[in-house]
């Protein structure tokens, strides 16, 4: 794996590890704490399923889900360019699958806390490393939209 990507997924998965540790000892399950009224709050919750609690209590699953995700991810690596966008794009990726993954295995589930409200609706709550995922696959459909999905080639679109 290249050094670049390493060194993202190493500090990713530090800020998740250390975000979630913070919460674990500031905030007992269920507590929450509101930083801006209606919007934003710290709530911590366990997630024993995936986002929006999907395939709860199947943690075995959503481990192997996760291995064979970061197998796919591995691959990937090698097929796209190599540019800032996409090393940042696997770093936060591979940092969120496996700060998520170490949750589950040690944990038995994920410990969240972001949790937003917009419009009266409360999103599920998530962490760092699925703020990491998101972004990374933001990042990634940016790169296929350019053409930098190929080995290293741009489409003559972003020429």
């Amino acid at each position: 794996m290249n050094r670049k990507i390493l060194i993202i997924t190493v500090i990713t998965l530090f800020l998740d590890q250390i975000s979630k540790s913070f919460i674990d000892s500031l905030l007992k399950v269920g507590e929450s704490i509101k930083i801006i009224s209606n919007f934003f709050y710290i709530t911590y919750l366990n997630n024993y399923g995936a986002a929006w609690s999907i395939l709860s209590n199947k943690n075995a699953l959503l481990i192997i889900f996760s291995l064979i995700s970061l197998i796919i991810i591995y691959r990937f690596i090698y097929v796209f360019k190599r540019n800032n966008r996409n090393t940042f794009a696997f770093g936060f990726i591979i940092g969120g699958i496996v700060g998520n993954l170490i949750d589950r295995w040690l944990f038995g589930y994920v410990r969240d806390f972001i949790d937003i409200r917009i419009f009266n609706y409360d999103y599920p709550t998530f962490n760092i490393a699925d703020v990491a995922v998101v972004i990374g696959i933001f990042l990634l459909v940016i790169a296929i939209i350019k053409g930098e999905d190929k080995n290293g080639n741009t489409s003559s679109k972003s020429k």
